[in-house]
């Protein structure tokens, strides 16, 4: 019997494995495709992305660097409002790299990673957890003291375990051009209902364009008139489900949600790559596997530590709802430089992005 199995070898899963192998238990991790495929989420993070991986992983994923954005209420050709930093604010890497490379950590540290095993089926007993998958060779089973769910929006965990959902699911949608652009500021577009569209330079990897919405909204047809307006051919499309608001609970007896399936995701980007994989650290550092009960210390740190950001994060986001004209004032006001980390919005109470900004105004 496993000690756990991790179902979902993305950031937070192989994070968690990674974390949990290197405290000496047994860990087993399943990804039902090859890890890092299909590519469905930006690959825009903070600086703090380094913190979590190996040496020599900037050299391998780095791909170009980031000083603010430039947000418009309208179109490509709209009035642009700069935020910017002195420093890097940001970094574009490759993507599905960073899956792979944190997933060769886990195994470096312990952990079996196994791709290409779809788990199908999650029971609960009073003293252990059962998991079914689809492997290469057919079913097989496994026995472990606690299943961590890392499986994305979507996840069979938490559905095969009764946890509550998301409360909301976003649509995304991403495409890619092979435009060279080492330009250092991404372009932010507020007019997507509810939420916004982006366009990231990638440098030689080429530029990323991204949308998302709720559900009804005509996400397509948005995302067409993004394109069309920076009048660009895109060679390769992906969608996926963006969920946003953490349920009221993420874990049962035996099992426990981390990243996407808990909605550990930022509010107003949708980002969740630096909020699941610090869960991730949550759940390393309180969840024992002989004692289910510090299942409660895991969803107490984890919220403890992400709440507030989440919570601010909900009140930036019901700013892209406001009328164009109160936009445009706003972000006049308030352009310019900031001291704002990305990942954490309550920066804009900060005394650093306080001193940024108040010589200026």
């Amino acid at each position: 019997m496993y000690d756990f199995v991790v179902v979902g070898v993305g950031p937070p899963g192989a994070r968690f494995a990674r974390r949990a192998a290197e405290d000496g238990y047994d860990v087993l991790a399943l990804e039902k495709g090859r890890i890092g495929e299909p590519l469905a989420c930006s690959g825009h993070v903070s600086t703090d992305i380094w913190q979590f991986t190996g040496s020599g992983a900037r050299e391998q994923l780095f791909q170009n660097e980031i000083y603010g954005a430039r947000f418009h209420v309208g179109g490509p050709r709209s009035d642009a409002y700069p935020f910017y930093k002195q420093e890097v604010a940001s970094n574009v890497i490759d993507r599905v790299g960073l899956d792979r490379h944190l997933a060769e950590l886990a195994r470096e540290a312990g952990a079996d990673v196994r791709e290409n095993h779809t788990v199908t089926e999650v029971t609960e007993h009073h003293d252990r957890v059962e998991i079914v998958a689809n492997g290469p060779d057919g079913v097989v089973e496994f026995e472990a003291k606690l299943v961590a769910g890392c499986d994305g929006p979507r996840s069979r965990v938490r559905d095969e375990l009764g946890l509550p959902q998301p409360d909301e699911f976003l649509h995304g949608v991403l495409a890619f051009s092979e435009e060279d652009d080492h330009q250092d500021f991404v372009d932010v577009h507020l007019t997507p209902p509810t939420f916004f569209a982006w366009r990231i330079p990638r440098g030689e990897a080429g530029v990323e364009y991204g949308l998302a919405a709720p559900p009804g909204v005509h996400v397509t047809k948005h995302f067409e008139e993004l394109i069309d307006g920076y009048e660009v051919d895109v060679s390769y499309r992906c969608s996926g489900a963006i969920p946003i608001g953490p349920p009221d609970r993420v874990t049962t007896q035996r099992a426990f949600l981390i990243g996407d399936a808990a909605a550990q995701t930022k509010p107003f980007t949708g980002g969740g790559i630096l909020y699941g994989m610090t869960s991730a650290d949550h759940a390393a550092r309180e969840i024992d596997p002989d004692r289910p009960t510090t299942l409660a210390a895991y969803e107490r740190a984890w919220r403890s530590d992400l709440e507030r950001e989440q919570q601010l994060g909900h009140w930036i986001r019901r700013a892209y709802s406001l009328p164009e004209p109160v936009q445009r004032v706003g972000l006049r006001a308030l352009s310019g430089k900031i001291g704002v980390h990305m990942d954490r919005p309550t920066s804009l109470l900060s005394l650093d992005h306080l001193k940024t900004v108040l010589p200026g105004r």
